[in-house]
């Protein structure tokens, strides 16, 4: 099968994916492609596997470290007050968790609400002239976590 998540993770692998910003050591950490809040990353298994039960063991244990250590290093970069985490899966149907900063200076019309409830139309997308030098920052970040 070959979704969305394959294509990246094989990008990531080949070096040809934009966003990426580092292999870690269950997979890969990239920006998502439209920045519907600022710093919004995604990790993405290496394999990718269909969903976070298919994962045992160490593997498990190994993927679900790595998403609370890209979540430290977000909360440091970008002083959000906490990180939203979300796994489904229903669209692409391969694992793959996203983590969304939510900052304090988030206006109060959607500062409560889900991630996936805000306009994802409006969101900037990534690119390296928006986006590049926080990518640089969180990658150099993550290097000293793992």
């Amino acid at each position: 099968m070959s979704t969305a998540i394959h294509r990246m993770v094989k990008a990531c692998r080949a070096g040809t994916h934009g966003p990426a910003v580092a292999r870690v050591p269950s997979g890969w950490v990239v920006m998502g492609e439209q920045q519907v809040l600022p710093g919004y990353c995604l990790l993405l298994p290496d394999p990718v596997v269909p969903d976070l039960n298919a994962l045992a063991g160490v593997a498990r244990s190994r993927f679900l470290t790595d998403l609370a250590v890209v979540g430290d290093a977000l909360l440091a970069l970008t002083a959000a007050i906490r990180i939203n985490y979300a796994i489904f899966g229903n669209v692409e149907p391969a694992l793959h968790a996203h983590l969304f900063p939510r900052l304090p200076s988030e206006p109060p019309t959607s500062a409560k609400l889900q991630p996936f409830a805000l306009d994802w139309n409006q969101a900037p997308k990534f690119s390296r002239e928006l986006n590049g030098e926080f990518r640089q920052r969180l990658a150099q970040d993550l290097k000293k976590r793992f």
